[in-house]
């Protein structure tokens, strides 16, 4: 026998495995034929091809062409899923279904979950007698969509004997998914901390909270919220630590009011679905919300009378902040100068400044109204964030105090100067008008103790209640010019004017000078030394000019040195060891604050510490009191040395979208604003705008961070 005859067999088998190799296995009792579309395919596969005595793993395998889709358990804002219908099986007792991992879908502003390509949803059915085999029939009505959407209904039939079990070549395919059903996240490191609904001005939001362990940080969560069938949830605004440890995911609720009561109550005693999704990596939850702090809630806030209360006790207190002093002795000298005068006249140059108080405030609540209706981010003092606002006060200041040292006198324009003069045969009536214009401007950075509730209440409210509370600030503000304007016997008898007015004025010049150098210290951290420095320079060089026009004295000499120290905090390199008011509390508290970061605070919480925000700004006069006196001294700046205590920073000086939204969950357009979170206290204890050390103490002691307030000297 030839070697070739002798290896004929041989060959033979080699060649008909091959052939078998290429032919196509049949699935046989493991799988359904294929219900097919012009868009689709689908049909039942099974994890095992017999019962094996217990719960059976199936799954409905979606196939789809290019650009179709079909949905999640949860639509979103258009579709249904798939709905099988399991009636005339035989031996099931139940069957239920699994939903993986979902992808969104954003398509002209609506947002859906579904999936795209190819997906198995599992399905995991239980016979009635586990010694028995299956019969299974489902009808399963589903939804495909690409730019148009086609509804369909595919049945199916499957067999599945008893016996021991036997894997089919299914089970891999449909354990793939499973693995990808979300669960609690453990074996992700996944873990979604808890969620908080607040009402911010017209809508209605959930804030989760979110950390993940050390080895894998958050790359692109995602979240996805499940609720009662009238709600609705928009994609998520997602924020991460700075570590990539911790992530807050903030969305939009629509339909909340229509679960009666107040939106925020309602939500809040409802159990939600939260599903975050990073990647491959996936966790889910179910919980109630608790309701935000800080007055987000309708039925949290105070009154309406009270309210007013409040803003008219604000807007007087104003008058006593360091914003409004330079206002105030302009109009001192104005009074002065009315001493022995007609109390007619007193009496309407009163009435115009408070007339320019209240119009100024009615004009900030309008344009407030237009920015919110616009959808931008509006606050208390935020024009001190533009740098346009600072220059032109930095110049206008400078102005007043020329003015008033007598470089030159201020000639207004007739229609405005001779306003009123007809009526009251008062010259003048607009200066006094604009005196008051300045008060206002001026006083914003100032919160008074009572200013922030108001003001927060009114923003987070229709356009009614912004032009109620704003008219009721600035009643506040110009309540003593009111009384001044009904008993103008007081200013009367003031001492008539003399040579000692001159001193006056020369005086007041040098505190405007002062608020010039206020003003340029704020725009130099707003906009940097370079553009302050060209603001410094322009405003020295316009008193220069000023002066050298008339003849100098010996305390013009003086004065244009004092209007040059406008420009000097812009030319003076700002160091470590710098004088500045911010700097010198930065020193004091050396190594304390820590950047701000709203994502970290829930995984900082978690672990046991106890977390201080601070949001301030170098323009908020009452933020920099705070630092001085209480978090920069004493007991209160131990304790946020302390280890189990976080300090961290907001700063508003320049706009942040981010500071913004964080002071809207509260309820607050105006600060400062300081929160202090614990393991007791995770929502936040909001401290009030003006600290006290025990206030402080006692909030720190109140979050959990194991310090008693009986233990205190």
């Amino acid at each position: 026998m030839t070697p070739i005859r002798a290896l004929a067999p041989v060959l033979a088998l080699i060649v008909l495995a091959a052939l078998a190799s290429l032919w196509p296995v049949a699935a046989g009792a493991s799988s359904s034929d294929w219900v097919e579309t012009e868009q689709t395919a689908v049909r039942l596969i099974s994890a095992s091809e017999t019962t094996g005595g217990g719960p059976v793993l199936l799954g409905l395998q979606f196939r789809m062409q290019p650009g179709w889709k079909v949905y999640w358990r949860s639509p979103g804002d258009a579709g249904f899923p798939p709905e099988p219908d399991w009636t005339g099986s035989r031996n099931l007792r139940s069957a239920s279904l699994s939903w993986p991992v979902p992808l969104r879908f954003s398509v002209l502003g609506l947002e859906t979950l579904g999936y795209k390509d190819e997906v198995v949803l599992p399905v995991t059915v239980e016979p009635l007698v586990a010694s028995d085999g299956v019969g299974l029939k489902t009808s399963v009505r589903y939804l495909t969509c690409n730019e148009i959407c086609i509804p369909y209904e595919a049945a199916f039939a499957l067999e599945l004997p008893s016996g021991p079990l036997r894997p089919s070549p299914f089970a891999h395919l449909i354990n793939l998914y499973l693995s990808s059903v979300p669960s609690d996240g453990r074996a992700h490191g996944l873990r979604i901390e808890g969620a908080t609904v607040f009402r911010q001005t017209e809508r209605v939001s959930l804030v989760v909270n979110a950390s993940t362990s050390a080895s894998m940080p958050f790359a692109r969560p995602d979240l996805y919220v499940e609720g009662p069938p009238e709600l609705a949830f928009s994609k998520p605004v997602v924020r991460l630590s700075s570590d990539g440890l911790g992530a807050t995911l903030e969305v939009t609720v629509f339909g909340a009011e229509d679960l009666g009561e107040t939106p925020v109550k309602a939500l809040a005693a409802r159990e939600l679905t939260f599903t975050i999704v990073d990647g491959k990596r996936s966790a889910e939850r179910h919980l109630r919300a608790a309701p935000g702090g800080g007055g987000s809630a309708p039925t949290a806030a105070p009154a309406m009378l009270t309210i007013l209360g409040l803003a008219l006790l604000g807007g007087l207190i104003l008058n006593l902040m360091p914003c409004v002093l330079p206002v105030l002795s302009l109009k001192l000298l104005s009074v002065v100068g009315h001493g022995g005068g007609e109390g007619r006249q007193v009496r309407l140059s009163f009435i115009a400044s408070a007339s320019g108080i209240l119009v100024s405030f009615l004009g900030l609540a309008a344009a407030l109204v237009a920015l919110k209706m616009s959808g931008a981010v509006i606050g208390w003092g935020i024009q001190f964030q533009q740098p346009w606002f600072l220059v032109a006060m930095t110049l206008l200041v400078t102005l007043f105090a020329c003015n008033l040292w007598g470089a030159f006198e201020v000639c207004l324009p007739a229609v405005i100067a001779n306003l009123g003069e007809h009526a009251s045969h008062v010259h003048g009536f607009g200066g006094h008008f604009l005196q008051g214009v300045f008060a206002t401007l001026l006083a914003t950075p100032c919160s008074a103790p009572f200013l922030g509730t108001a003001v927060g209440f009114a923003l987070a409210r229709g356009s009614t209640e912004i032009f109620v509370v704003f008219a009721a600030l600035g009643v506040g503000l110009a309540l003593p010019y009111l009384v001044v304007a009904a008993q103008p016997g007081i200013v009367t008898q003031l001492p008539r004017p003399g040579p000692w007015m001159v001193r006056l004025r020369q005086v007041l010049g040098l505190a405007l000078a002062g608020t010039g150098v206020w003003l340029l210290t704020v725009l130099t951290a707003v906009i940097g030394e370079t553009g302050a420095a060209i603001t410094g320079l322009v405003a020295i060089t316009t008193g220069g000019v000023l002066w050298l026009r008339r003849r100098p004295t010996a305390f013009d000499a003086a004065a244009l040195v004092a209007l040059a120290a406008v420009a000097v905090p812009a030319w003076t390199p700002h160091t470590d060891d710098a004088t500045t008011l911010r700097q010198a509390n930065a020193d004091a508290i050396e190594g304390i604050w820590n950047e701000f970061d709203e994502a970290a605070i829930p995984r900082l919480v978690n672990s046991g510490k106890t977390v201080f925000v601070d949001v301030t700004a170098d323009w908020c006069i009452t933020c920099q009191v705070n630092k001085s006196f209480v978090l920069a001294r004493g007991e209160v700046a131990e304790r946020l040395r302390a280890e189990s205590v976080v300090a961290m920073q907001a700063d508003w000086t320049r706009p942040d979208e981010t500071v913004s939204i964080y002071l809207a969950r509260f309820g607050r357009y105006g600060i400062p604003f300081d929160v202090v979170y614990g393991p007791r206290t995770p929502a936040g204890i909001a401290l009030p705008e003006l600290l006290t050390e025990e206030a402080v103490l006692d909030a720190l002691a109140a979050a959990g961070n194991g310090v008693s307030v009986l233990s205190r000297d």
